[in-house]
Order: C-alpha cells, then sequence, then structure tokens
C-alpha cells in the first residue's frame, strides 16, 4: 500500500475572513478530514502534517495577555500546546468521517520535535514575524526588556520576527514510522515540528519557527513516501500568478520547475516555500510530489487535477506514474 504525506495548508483550518473560533476551525476540519477519507478510500497510508501560523500567534497573545495572573509561555511551549490544540481537531474530525462511511482506522497525533543546528545561519539574523503588532513604543519597551528583535510594518506597526531555521532531523521519527506500517493515520510535524537544539546529547527548546513545508518534507524523505502532497488555496501553480499572462503547471520535473523558481516565479512569502520544499523532497529521493487545492485532493491524486512534479528522467520519455490511474472513491 503506498503512502502520502500530505501537508495542510493553513487555509484549511481558518479561512479568509474568519476569527479562528474554535467552531469555525473544527467547521474546516471535518470538510479537510472529508476529503482525506477520499484518498484512504482510495488504498492509502496517510501521515498529516499542518501549519500553525495563526493559532501560535493567538496562543502568544493570550500568554502575554495573562501575564500579570499566570506565567507566560516561550514559543516553543505555544508550538507545543498549538500542536496539541490542532491535532485534537484533525484527529477527532478523522475519526468522524471514517465512522460515516464504515472505516476502521485508528488515528493519533504525535507531539513532534524538530532539530536544528545553533550554527544555522539563521539562528543569528531573526525573519520570521510571530505575534500581534505593536505601537513603536510598546515595542521598543519589548526590545528592552525582553531582548526581542523587532520588525516595522509601515502599514500595521511593530511586529517580533524570530529565526527560521532548517530541520536537520524529526525526532520522534522512528515513532511515527512503526505507526504508519501498523496501519495507523499518523498526524505529525504541526507547524513545523516544536524547534529544538541537542546540546551535549540533550533535547531543549529555542525560540524559533520552522517552516512546515521544509519539515514536512524532511520527514516524507525520511519516511520514503511514495506520494508529497501540499494542500494549499489554490488549484495549480501558476506562471505569473495574478496577472493577465498567468498560466497554470500542470506536470513538470524538477529541473524545469527549480528554471521558474530561479526567474523569481515563486514569491518567499507565499508559493516560494512550497516549491523549494517539493524540491528539496525529489533530491532526496522522492518519486512524486503535487501541490494542488485541498478540494481537489483526490482528483489530483488520481493524476487529472492539480500540479505534479517529477524527478528527471535521462532518456526516458515522462509520464504519469501508475498511481494517477488509480480510481477516485474505492479500492
Amino acid at each position: 500500500m503506498k503512502t502520502i504525506l500530505l501537508a495542510v495548508g493553513g487555509n484549511s483550518l481558518i479561512r479568509a475572513g474568519e476569527k479562528g473560533t474554535v467552531a469555525e476551525q473544527l467547521a474546516n476540519a471535518r470538510r479537510t478530514a472529508a476529503k482525506i477519507v477520499g484518498l484512504i478510500r482510495a488504498g492509502y497510508h496517510l501521515v498529516i502534517t499542518h501549519g500553525n501560523g495563526p493559532q501560535v500567534g493567538a496562543a502568544l497573545l493570550r500568554s502575554e495577555r495573562a501575564a500579570s495572573q499566570v506565567p507566560g509561555h516561550p514559543l516553543d511551549v505555544c508550538d507545543a500546546s498549538t500542536q496539541g490544540e490542532i491535532g485534537y481537531l484533525l484527529q477527532q474530525s478523522l475519526i468522524n468521517e471514517l465512522a460515516l462511511v464504515g472505516l476502521s482506522v485508528p488515528v493519533v497525533t504525535v507531539l513532534t520535535q524538530s532539530v536544528v543546528s545553533p550554527d544555522d545561519p539563521a539562528m543569528q539574523h531573526p525573519s520570521k514575524p510571530i505575534g500581534p503588532f505593536y505601537s513603536r513604543a510598546d515595542a521598543e519597551e519589548r526590545k528592552r526588556q525582553l531582548g526581542w528583535e523587532i520588525v516595522e510594518d509601515a502599514a500595521r506597526g511593530y511586529r517580533r520576527i524570530v529565526p527560521s531555521p532548517d530541520p536537520i532531523e524529526i525526532v520522534e521519527l522512528g515513532v511515527i514510522r512503526d505507526l504508519v506500517e501498523q496501519g495507523v493515520l499518523v498526524i505529525a510535524c504541526g507547524g513545523g515540528g516544536i524547534p529544538v537544539v541537542r546540546t551535549n546529547g540533550t533535547l531543549h527548546g529555542v525560540e524559533a519557527v520552522i517552516d512546515k513545508d521544509r519539515a514536512s518534507a524532511l520527514l516524507a524523505a525520511k519516511l520514503e513516501a511514495d506520494l508529497f502532497v501540499i494542500s494549499t488555496d489554490t488549484d495549480f501553480v501558476y506562471l505569473d500568478y495574478k496577472k493577465p499572462t498567468q498560466q497554470p503547471l500542470s506536470y513538470l520535473t524538477a529541473s524545469e520547475l527549480e528554471q521558474h523558481f530561479n526567474a523569481g516565479q515563486f514569491p518567499p512569502g507565499n508559493m516560494g516555500p512550497k516549491v523549494e520544499s517539493v524540491l528539496r523532497f525529489l533530491r532526496n529521493g522522492g518519486h512524486e510530489a503535487i501541490i494542488t487545492s485541498c478540494e481537489h485532493l483526490s482528483e489530483a491524486v488520481a493524476g487529472s487535477a492539480g500540479t505534479h512534479i517529477v524527478p528527471d528522467l535521462k532518456g526516458t520519455a515522462a509520464r504519469l506514474p501508475s498511481h494517477a490511474e488509480l480510481p477516485v472513491g474505492g479500492r
């Protein structure tokens, strides 16, 4: 049975215009779960990863606002709490959707730690904005008291920035692999994993943010997943996105995608990290990756939707792999 690692986009839990209430997130999680169950019915093992940007920002804000009443939480602990929070919503939704179609598949959330290097250049050059916006005076006070790095957003105020280092190891990899081999639907690496460093053989949390798609690509490669799928808010990867010359990409090789990436087609704050993560997965032995919307997951895996990227094949005509010919909605 083939294994898919599915990286669920943030829009699958909090959609544009929503406040991010638990009720909204649960309703969105149920819609996402229904699409995931379609892949399980098609005969795949699934590993699910997810983002946590809005949720960890809310957790930091709650921690700060309640600091006069209870001790505040550092960023790594907020990462851990949101992994559990989102994992619970997805896990419950998947269990319920599986029951509706008569499937008995165990589902579990694995609290996951991602190791980063203390020597990663990103650790010395914070770049990832997190948490709420502040006035200049409030931002300077927090910088003085807490040692924060602050960046200005001319339109909205000032914001804290933290490092975004590359993940180099998934601490719970062995456990995740064992569960997948036993047929368990695993939710892992939430928000890219809790960032930790190894010091003299021990793990320590650090104030950083790991890109969800990079961590997902690492986990997919280490699990030797047959397919790495990134769910986002567009049906395809596009050239000239949102321009009159916009063009969807359906099927291309890694080198072709890399050429578009190097030409500046994919902005760092949008499609860039997803494309970069797909290329990492394929360089590390992956066979195929897909980028598409949650609404078209089954069709994309069946080969009739989404952007498909494969390694370069020397001297062989490119074609969709055999899994793309599997029927959707049944074994």
